[in-house]
């Protein structure tokens, strides 16, 4: 089993359009932030890329007791704000990925199981079908506080 941690905190999107990704970058950021610091046993960070579906649609582990997806998120905000939402406030078919994957039914079906949350950022630009790498500045300001918000998630105080 790949994945054997109780917490996984799973980055989704892809690095090649821009805000898109927002999920892995914060992943990149997490590791950085553990690098002189002892990260907890029972978390592993996962840089699922545009894999993401693949984490939802596994079967859970015994071991996993919580996902947290970090993802960017259309919702009503500046681009850059940060929103942690629960997957009963995710209507069942409203959530899909940059590749028109539903992934919400499966996401409501998984926290029947284990604890799921959508760590959420608003983006200000996705660039698909065209290639340009880099965040927009909101989207790379708010990687700190989804730091903060994870940390507050899996147990650890900064």
């Amino acid at each position: 089993m790949p994945y054997d941690a109780e917490i996984l905190v799973v980055g989704c999107g892809n690095i090649l359009f821009k805000d898109d990704g927002f999920g892995p970058e914060v992943i990149k950021a997490l590791e950085e932030h553990f690098k002189d610091k002892e990260k907890p046993e029972n978390v592993m960070f996962i840089d699922a890329g545009t894999g993401g579906p693949h984490f939802v649609f596994s079967l859970p582990h015994e071991q996993w007791k919580k996902m947290i997806v970090v993802d960017v998120v259309e919702f009503n905000a500046e681009p850059g704000t940060l929103r942690k939402f629960d997957v009963t406030e995710i209507p069942k078919g409203s959530y899909e990925n940059m590749h028109t994957w539903p992934v919400s039914q499966p996401l409501h079906e998984l926290s029947e199981k284990i604890d799921v949350v959508v760590i959420g950022c608003k983006p200000e630009e996705i660039s698909a079908p065209n290639v340009e790498m880099g965040l927009t500045p909101p989207v790379k300001k708010a990687i700190p506080r989804a730091i903060q918000m994870i940390l507050e998630e899996i147990g650890v105080s900064k």
